[in-house]
């Protein structure tokens, strides 16, 4: 597998500004969701820093004067918590705990004990279709083009036996993290950059800036308002990577969009191999095609996509409707058509006519 989460990075528009998840992290050029508004509206004050294997971008409406510090101390805040929740740096807390899993429990700061917590959460709650020690299944795969690798049944199954959020062991008052087998290994590509956004968005609203947008990775969020009205997100055709079939406005929101469009390869016969994996499988999850989650906070936003698309459409709202954290969801089922909570169904602002319930242009 290549050095990155198994998640799918997501494209996701924000009034004006669209971006995607590239191969080398590179963010899109702007592309405009609603033209005509965007024309007659002032521009945004924009800055972006590569951090987090990705580009985040900061937009903010009627900046006040401080805005480009505050801003600064943002980004320097997705900084820090990078070398702290990256499982690709050493000296991280994540590697720490993952380097002795099966051994000892290691001690951790308040930040990585809330994002463990967290996908702990998330992962009882899908009973184990976001599954915060996927990372056993390191190395795998390779969904680069030009050196796709998918593993054999023999090479995954002895893997799939690390997999077990069970085994993971968090202590609030010893403030410790144990994983109890050898080889387990915690992966936080599926919840770390929402809670980034989280601590950034604290940040801005701290220093005086209410109306903000903020990307990163197929995360966003948002808080005040665009020019006198709600920040409006777009949802991305899964299978027309120009096209929005849908939108929801939100005065204060996390978004996350997981979709199989994403770091996806396709081999000899023509089979689509992409990096959302069903951990009780070992292979990319086949019940959806994109899942969009909006909810208060960006640590649950980003995991609960990731469930919602390995559940599929049906699991997924009997989930989100079981769970006492409030979440909406917009899902493109595996046959095209289109599932929505309740609340996302009287939020959403669709830009295509649906067939019988179905994507028009969409093939599975």
């Amino acid at each position: 597998m290549s050095k990155g989460p198994l998640r799918a990075c997501a494209a996701i528009a924000l009034l004006a500004f669209v971006s995607g998840c590239q191969g080398k992290g590179e963010a899109t050029e702007p592309l405009p969701l609603d033209r005509a508004s965007n024309d007659a509206s002032p521009p945004l004050l924009s800055r972006t820093r590569p951090l987090m294997s990705t580009v985040f971008r900061i937009q903010v409406d009627a900046p006040p004067d401080n805005a480009e510090n505050v801003i600064r101390q943002a980004f320097e805040e997705i900084e820090r918590l990078e070398t702290v929740l990256s499982e690709w740096r050493e000296e991280s807390d994540i590697s720490k705990v993952n380097s002795l899993a099966g051994r000892k429990s290691v001690k951790v700061g308040d930040d990585t004990l809330r994002v463990i917590d967290a996908g702990v959460d998330v992962s009882m709650w899908s009973r184990g279709a976001f599954d915060l020690s996927w990372a056993a299944l390191w190395g795998l795969y390779d969904f680069r083009p030009d050196s796709i690798r998918i593993p054999t049944p023999e090479e995954i199954k002895p893997r799939l036996a690390l997999i077990d959020y069970k085994s993971i062991r968090v202590s609030k008052k010893h403030e410790t993290v144990f994983l109890k087998k050898r080889g387990m290994a915690i992966g936080t590509g599926g919840i770390a950059k929402g809670y980034a956004l989280d601590q950034a968005g604290a940040i801005l609203r701290g220093g005086g800036i209410e109306s903000y947008m903020i990307f990163g990775g197929g995360q966003v969020q948002v808080h005040g308002q665009r020019d006198g009205r709600p920040w409006r997100v777009g949802i991305q055709h899964p299978r027309n990577p120009s096209s929005y079939f849908a939108a929801l406005e939100s005065t204060g929101a996390s978004f996350s969009t997981s979709g199989d469009y994403e770091h996806a390869v396709f081999d000899g016969s023509g089979q689509r191999w992409h990096h959302i994996i069903d951990t009780k499988t070992g292979r990319p999850a086949d019940k959806s095609l994109s899942v969009t989650i909006m909810t208060s906070e960006g640590i649950y936003a980003d995991a609960l996509s990731t469930a919602a698309f390995v559940l599929g459409p049906e699991k997924a709202l009997k989930m989100l409707s079981r769970i006492a954290y409030p979440a909406e969801a917009v899902i493109v089922g595996s046959d095209c058509k289109v599932y929505m909570t309740r609340k996302a169904k009287q939020s959403i602002r669709m830009n295509v006519e649906l067939v019988d319930g179905r994507l028009p242009n969409c093939k599975p």
